[in-house]
């Protein structure tokens, strides 16, 4: 069983760097190769949804110089990409409080998310300046806004159109999910490795998808009814 939406916490990147003798961003340089090889595998098995964690809300309380080189690395991802999402029919998306961005790196977002728009295989959501706090506080007054609301509260997230990830996966060992899509996660399958982010490649990314398929989810149902319904849809 593949899951449609697999979403990422990439996590270890300054101590990856640290315990080679090397600054922080040296991880978040070589952190990015494993961003590229993940993609790449989600393309290659059949993977609807790729999520990524990219840049937290509370990230901007780091140092300005690696905000700073995390922003850098960011834009210059994007520009140097972009003919790799064309080519393997990605669709890109950034998903945050992107009021927070510099202008430049907001018209290089807008400008790799017009161009792969009509893409079709992949979706490639990247998290940056997110916070699953400031998503429901901003959906609650969207909801509230919109007078005597109709559908779902899920419709006014940033998230809305996008299914709920059905795996997350945490690198670096750290067991938590650090304000990541608190209300999308209600039911999502977790896979937390020691593995930090540098290190996370297309082997890793398997061995977390098999993982994945040996479990049953049930939804508040209970394992009987979960096999009597897979045996009625024969």
């Amino acid at each position: 069983m593949l899951p449609r939406h697999v979403a990422i916490i990439m996590d270890g990147n300054g101590r990856w760097a640290r315990m080679r003798g090397k600054e922080r961003v040296f991880g978040h340089h070589e952190g990015a190769e494993s961003v590229r090889a993940c993609t790449e595998y989600a393309v290659e098995v059949g993977i609807e949804y790729l999520s990524l964690f990219a840049f937290s809300e509370e990230n901007w309380k780091r140092p300005e110089a690696e905000v700073s080189e995390l922003m850098r690395l960011m834009a210059v991802s994007i520009l140097n990409e972009r003919p790799a999402f064309m080519k393997n029919n990605i669709r890109f998306v950034v998903i945050g409080n992107r009021g927070r961005l510099t202008e430049s790196l907001n018209r290089d977002i807008d400008a790799a998310m017009e161009e792969t728009a009509g893409n079709t295989g992949l979706t490639l959501i990247v998290f940056l300046s997110y916070s699953g706090t400031w998503d429901i506080e901003q959906a609650a007054a969207r909801f509230a806004a919109s007078g005597a609301p109709e559908g779902r509260f899920s419709d006014y997230l940033a998230t809305a159109g996008i299914p709920d990830p059905d795996l997350l996966i945490r690198t670096s060992g750290e067991q938590r999910i650090s304000n990541f899509m608190l209300w999308q996660c209600a039911y999502t399958e977790f896979y937390f490795t020691d593995i930090l982010w540098p290190d996370f490649r297309k082997a890793e990314f398997r061995k977390a998808l098999e993982e994945f398929s040996s479990r049953q989810r049930r939804f508040g149902k209970t394992g009987e009814q979960i096999t009597e319904e897979k045996n009625d849809s024969k």
